[in-house]
């Protein structure tokens, strides 16, 4: 089976690690990018699942990835969880609007956050 592979997209690499070992603890490949630019060529060359994304990025932020993300034919239609710490109305309504599948705000409870991802990802 092939397994689910989830990219995170994460400038702290404290809250990158965090993720990556409660992810990784349930079986699912996690790949880190530190930066917007390193996240697009990463998900470019191993097409995840899905993409865990935080909005302060340094360089291109969370928004403009996603637009990039939904823009590029070979990764439109990959799942996109923002996490992040902004919590404005009108932040998560950037991000939705940018092509977010999800929403999440940091901290996130981590069986929250664990389960949210399986879900997505068809697992049980």
């Amino acid at each position: 089976m092939d397994s689910k592979k989830v990219l995170v997209i994460e400038d702290s690499p404290t809250d990158a690690a965090i993720i990556r070992n409660l992810l990784e603890r349930s079986g699912i490949g996690v790949e880190v990018a530190g930066t917007g630019e390193e996240g697009l060529k990463k998900a470019e060359s191993i097409r995840p699942h899905l993409i865990v994304l935080d909005l302060m990025l340094p360089g291109m932020n969370g928004y403009e990835v996603c637009k990039k993300i939904r823009q590029n034919k070979a990764l439109k239609d990959t799942l996109v969880v923002i996490l992040s710490v902004k919590q404005d109305a009108e932040d998560i309504n950037n991000a939705f609007k940018a092509g977010a599948d999800d929403y999440v705000i940091k901290p996130p409870v981590p069986e929250f956050l664990v389960r949210k991802v399986k879900l997505y990802l068809g697992i049980r």
